[in-house]
């Protein structure tokens, strides 16, 4: 009889994630459930509001990729109202969003995921001297002499004889999965210990445009920010120098420690090259747009479909499509007005709390009722995989050249397949693949921008359609956004000038919902399938896949009352079983 195996919550993430597993007689993963234990409830909130401020309740959903939700949020409304924003505007926007990829990847290698393949308390048996040997062979990186090491080292041992790991606690350190040389550990060890410092650099073009970081500021019709090379409060020369060298530290970070600890890190891990799939089917709503027309034939990352593998047969799907794009709710912990067997497109979507049925706290999920505060969003009634991968994917299949070599370099590197991309070794390349495409085109939107200025072309804000008074009585808009953890989605109804439905479908909905009213898996649920577990009690290997995805739900259930009074917050205490 299999097992059940409970992660409650999935540390290193953003928020609460339960994933559940069936676990054979062979250790193997026969089954699993992924189940979001949050209420997030901002559509709610939204109705009968003011579009344009819409943004600024959004982008709060989440902290961690800040700027995703307004993006989408303000690109909804314009998508209804039918504004084009102008092109200094959407140059600094592509700024922003791209140093969001880049910074958002950086901190998840490092930070969220790395821990997965680095033991650190095994770091403290490196040779400093040979740690300093590898990082010469691999990369320019300044920071490379063994006395650097031996300091890094000797952090390491010193947090190890407080008894107190700090932010290395609750881990599996002395896992017999983890494979790495003592030395290369004590490298990843140093560069996670520099990105916490990197990012002072990279979030300086958040600052500059948005006013500050995290939540920086938005404005639907273009960007808040101003360009006057004269004025101390606008976009000015001293500005854009900060941001061209913010610019060159990012890159220099990406190509000389990045890549290299990826290449690195992944030989020794290259089971992980036929691991974590799961579906095989992957979505994009497209990014980067080259103007403010927002047109996906014209967007660096392009919108687009793949079913089966199939490289060979790209579509581009229609965010607007009633029949394609829906939302189920057959095992979420909400409750339709059609019947928990109707799909609803964004549009019509409804979020309503009325199901009365089993609900937390709980041993084991109920996996054959409802067990999940996520709707499962499925396109054709086809479950799909959002993110890197699928966003990696789409660029190589339609010929997008630097993705092209980049993949093609790294499996040659590894001496892996094509195929080996569809795993959870290929999703973490994936991610390191993009973050170089996104990191050179910080170069390419802010030379344009520089041109922008230089021919006069300043404006950044379009006010044609600022007032209420020149809407349609009804209108409707698709926002989009590719954010680091894939294809987000906002729709908005606005009636007589407000907000008569909203609905968001984020990342983690795609990738980790509950089963469809099919019994279709999500993606969290078929990449585990299949999986060995060299220790069933310290499940490693689960993390492994399940951070390659980088889930992100909500922070923390927060509840008020109606006159907005703090009821208090839901924390969930860390609980791994077998029962």
């Amino acid at each position: 009889m299999a097992k059940r195996l409970v992660i409650d919550p999935i540390t290193r993430i953003e928020g609460h994630l339960r994933i559940e597993a069936e676990v054979g007689a062979d250790n193997k993963i026969a089954a699993a459930y992924s189940s979001g234990t949050m209420v997030r409830g901002i559509e709610i909130i939204l109705k009968g509001r003011d579009p344009r401020e819409a943004w600024a309740f959004t982008q709060r959903a989440c902290g961690v990729c800040t700027t995703v939700h307004a993006f989408a949020s303000i690109r909804s409304v314009e998508d209804a109202l039918k504004i084009k924003i102008p092109q200094a505007a959407n140059l600094i926007r592509n700024l922003m969003i791209a140093q969001q990829y880049v910074h958002d990847h950086v901190m998840h290698f490092y930070h969220l995921h790395a821990l997965d393949w680095v033991d650190v308390v095994a770091a403290l048996k490196a040779d400093p001297q040979k740690t300093s040997e590898i990082q010469q062979s691999i990369s320019p990186w300044l920071n490379s002499s063994p006395a650097y090491f031996a300091d890094v080292w000797n952090k390491v041992q010193a947090i190890v004889d407080s008894g107190q790991l700090s932010i290395f606690a609750n881990a599996y350190w002395g896992h017999p999965a983890y494979k790495l040389p003592p030395e290369v550990n004590l490298l990843a060890v140093a560069h996670y210990l520099e990105a916490l410092d990197w990012q002072k650099d990279v979030v300086k073009i958040h600052t500059i445009f948005g006013g500050k970081n995290p939540h920086p500021n938005f404005v639907v019709g273009g960007v808040p920010m101003p360009i006057d090379l004269n004025s101390d409060t606008a976009l000015n020369a001293s500005h854009l120098a900060i941001i061209g060298a913010s610019i060159e530290k990012i890159i220099a970070f990406v190509d000389q420690v990045y890549l290299p600890d990826l290449l690195a890190i992944a030989p020794y891990y290259l089971e992980y090259a036929g691991l974590g799939e799961g579906l095989g089917n992957f979505l994009t709503w497209g990014e980067l747009p080259a103007d403010g027309a927002n047109d996906p034939a014209k967007f660096l990352v392009p919108r687009a479909l793949i079913l089966g593998r199939d490289l060979k047969n790209v579509t581009v799907p229609d965010p607007n499509d009633f029949d394609k794009m829906r939302e189920y709710v057959a095992h979420s912990w909400y409750k339709y007005g059609a019947g928990d067997n109707a799909g609803l497109h964004p549009w019509q979507g409804e979020t309503t709390f009325n199901y009365t049925g089993p609900r937390p706290p709980y041993e084991q999920l109920a996996v054959e009722q409802k067990y999940s505060w996520l709707k499962a969003p499925r396109w054709n009634d086809v479950a799909v995989e959002v993110g890197p991968l699928a966003r990696v994917l789409a660029m190589y299949a339609t010929g997008h050249q630097q993705t092209q070599e980049l993949t093609n370099a790294i499996l040659q590197k590894l001496g892996a397949p094509i195929t080996a991309v569809f795993s959870t070794l290929g999703r973490t390349a994936a991610r390191a693949i993009e973050t170089k495409v996104f990191a050179d085109s910080l170069r390419t939107f802010y030379n344009g921008l520089i041109a922008e200025i230089k021919a006069g072309n300043t404006r950044t804000f379009d006010d044609n359609k600022w007032e209420p008074s020149t809407w349609p009585a009804r209108a409707q808009g698709f926002g989009f956004m590719e954010a680091p953890r894939g294809a987000l989605g906002h729709w908005i109804v606005i009636e007589n000038g407000k907000i008569a439905n909203y609905q968001m479908v984020v990342p983690t909905t795609w990738n980790g919902s509950p089963r469809d009213h099919k019994g279709q898996p999500s993606a969290y649920e078929a990449a585990l399938v299949g999986t060995p577990l060299a220790k069933p009690e310290w499940p490693l290997e689960i993390l492994r896949t399940i951070h390659s995805f980088d889930p992100c739900m909500a922070c923390a259930i927060h509840m008020v009352d109606a006159i907005g009074a703090d009821l208090g917050e839901v924390g969930v205490g860390l609980n791994v079983c077998v029962s």
